[in-house]
């Protein structure tokens, strides 16, 4: 066969081809092996609605980097490395104060606050991030979640050892004191219980 002849018939070859594949890339059987937009329905319904009463005085802020293991009978132990970013807020329930704990005498008020409260602790999932995972196979989102769950408890626990009911009890006497002398008039002492 001629030399010009195998030229043009691999030529033709590779044409025909490529007219073949953009057949294919484009056929409507394609669109189901590429990306598509994602669909989101939400059904929301208002369940309750709560008064609330609480003063938050005090947000602390927590840092933490989690080693989390699955210990493991025969596989290797699993392990996932969390940087995680909490918080946690002091507040005071203003919704349990009473008239018996306002009394006065001349020109002096005394308020008597209840106590501080450890009113929520959480992991803020938007700074908070898996640094690593280990021999995970098929249970990594349980072991993340695992991970997060016992940061989310740790960050209570560190509130609490790192005063965080003293805090709250020392900030709600430095912001309602000024304001309520502002308001009454009057000489005013807030005690915390």
């Amino acid at each position: 066969m001629n030399k010009l002849v195998r030229l043009g018939l691999w030529g033709l070859l590779i044409v025909g081809l490529l007219a073949l594949w953009e057949q294919i890339r484009t056929a409507p059987f394609m669109g189901r092996f590429t990306r598509q937009p994602d669909q989101t329905s939400h059904s929301v319904v208002l369940e309750r609605i709560t008064a609330l009463g609480k003063l938050e005085l005090v947000r602390y802020t927590f840092k933490d980097i989690v080693e989390h293991e699955q210990v493991n009978a025969i596989l290797p132990n699993a392990r996932a490395v969390l940087i995680v970013e909490g918080e946690a807020v002091g507040c005071i329930d203003l919704t349990k104060l009473t008239p018996a704990d306002v009394t006065t005498q001349g020109d002096s008020l005394t308020i008597r606050l209840p106590k501080p409260e450890l009113c929520s602790w959480k992991i803020n999932h938007d700074r908070s991030r898996v640094y690593d995972t280990d021999y995970t196979f098929l249970n990594e989102a349980q072991l993340v979640s695992d991970a997060y769950r016992r940061a989310e408890q740790q960050v209570r626990a560190s509130a609490l050892q790192s005063g965080i009911m003293d805090k709250t009890s020392q900030n709600a006497v430095l912001l309602l004191r000024p304001m309520l002398n502002q308001l009454t008039g009057k000489h005013v002492g807030v005690l915390v219980q």
